[in-house]
């Protein structure tokens, strides 16, 4: 028995299709719709980015363009970030470590206006208003208005002595605001803080204080 065999013959399929068969199978792959699925990534970024800024048209950019303002966008959110959180740990860090008077700090208000009188007579304003508070702050310990307790921070030492000392409080506030400005503040003093410092110590000296029992109660929301 003989069979015939009436298909294309193996030698009518070209091994290597010419110009036009290779451009023809080419567009016919190219339409298939596996390559039309979405936008790429990059532009899905741009998308998601212009969003950020409400109904803005999607942006057209060329590719190395489009890449750079990406990157551009990042190191500003950084930036910023960085920024905002600096402080913060800085002020979280050294809000603990405000203190008036150190645990060691021994010396009497005597001994703290001296020297802060020496400070002032070498024109070193700043450990001169350093120590003149300081002195105020001992001068109310030894006077008994306010408890020894080393470690205190000018804010605690102003809200408890200004109930003791209420036409003062003016005064020990803003003495407060000047030490923390000065010695954790990196605030310059002047000549004048120091003079208006002592008028302060001198006043407080004088001032007469309301007995325990009229004192007014601590204050809760003010701050230096």
């Amino acid at each position: 028995m003989t069979f015939v065999f009436h298909g294309p013959r193996l030698s009518d399929v070209p091994v290597q299709p010419g110009a036009d068969d290779a451009r023809a199978l080419l567009e016919q792959e190219l339409a298939d719709p596996v390559y039309h699925r979405g936008p790429s990534l990059l532009q899905r970024i741009l998308d998601w980015l212009a969003g950020l800024f409400g109904d803005a048209p999607q942006l057209a950019l060329p590719p190395r363009a489009a890449v750079l303002i990406v990157v551009a966008v990042l190191v500003v959110v950084a930036a910023v970030a960085l920024w905002i959180a600096g402080p913060v740990r800085r002020a979280r860090h050294g809000s603990a470590h405000r203190a008036v008077l150190a645990d060691d700090e021994g010396r009497s208000a005597a001994e703290l206006r001296a020297a802060a009188d020496a400070a002032a007579a070498q024109g070193v304003w700043d450990a001169a208003v350093a120590d003149r508070f300081r002195a105020v702050v001992r001068a109310l310990e030894e006077r008994a208005l306010l408890d020894e307790r080393p470690g205190r921070t000018a804010h605690e030492v102003v809200a408890v002595a200004v109930r003791r000392l209420p036409a003062r409080a003016e005064d020990l506030q803003a003495a407060g605001r000047l030490f923390d400005d000065v010695v954790y503040g990196g605030v310059r003093a002047r000549e004048q803080d120091d003079v208006w410092l002592r008028a302060v110590d001198a006043r407080v000296a004088a001032e007469r204080p309301l007995d325990a029992a009229s004192a007014a109660p601590e204050p809760t929301g003010w701050s230096l």
